[in-house]
């Protein structure tokens, strides 16, 4: 019987892809990188691919968060023919102020916090960066269902590390056998509970091909209604 609930934020949650691209697509205006020859199609698709790059580093260990901040936006800027480092600071920037002010959240996520939030107290676990990952909370006004918010520098270790998961149990004055951890990510969110033998939930909306054990895995989040 579980009694607690640990969730992911960034795309089980909060809808991070839509909102990465409602605030590049302002920035692409504001910063009018279409008269540097940038399309911005071109543009929202590098920043995919080198700001998942970067993460995936990052979650591995590889790469220490500053290197996001402070190269994300130079990497893509000259993955599209353009070397201007000062510029590639100021879109870092602005879209770290920007994006997380963002509002949307993944569909059905209020309607099934509404469902969780009188039967269990519920916690995120986080490696995003402290001050975004709250105003993230904040502005899409999710932030009064979580008892707590685990961020892996309040943790001092991050996904899929097991201590980040035993600092939040801990915290919350759980055992791991009481805890079910959702998230959308097989490395960070799933081999990390597992990791400190904490029950998962894939949150599998692209249908992803793995072998990876999970204990449930949903397509939406209202499934969760289905069985918690």
């Amino acid at each position: 019987m579980y009694k607690c609930i640990l969730f992911d934020l960034d795309q089980t949650l909060w809808d991070y892809e839509m909102n990465s691209r409602e605030a590049l697509s302002e920035l692409f205006i504001d910063f009018e990188l279409g008269k540097k020859g940038i399309e911005v199609e071109k543009f929202l698709q590098t920043f995919y691919v080198i700001n998942n790059e970067l993460w995936d580093l990052y979650d591995r260990g590889l790469l220490h968060r500053d290197v996001i901040r402070n190269e994300r936006f130079h990497r893509i800027l000259l993955a599209l023919g353009v070397n201007e480092h000062e510029m590639s600071l100021k879109l870092s920037h602005e879209y770290i102020s920007i994006s997380p002010k963002k509002k949307n959240l993944i569909e059905g996520c209020k309607e099934t916090l509404d469902y969780l939030h009188p039967k269990y107290p519920m916690v995120i676990i986080t490696n995003g960066f402290d001050e975004i990952q709250s105003t993230k909370l904040s502005s899409s006004g999710i932030d009064h269902y979580f008892k707590s918010v685990v961020t892996s520098a309040r943790a001092g270790h991050k996904k899929p590390a097991k201590e980040i998961f035993e600092f939040a149990l801990k915290e919350n004055n759980f055992s791991p056998d009481e805890a079910i951890m959702i998230g959308d990510n097989l490395l960070t969110d799933i081999a990390g509970a597992v990791n400190a033998n904490i029950d998962t939930v894939f949150f599998n909306p692209g249908k992803i091909q793995h072998q990876t054990e999970v204990s449930y895995e949903i397509k939406t989040l209202t499934e969760l209604m289905n069985f918690l």
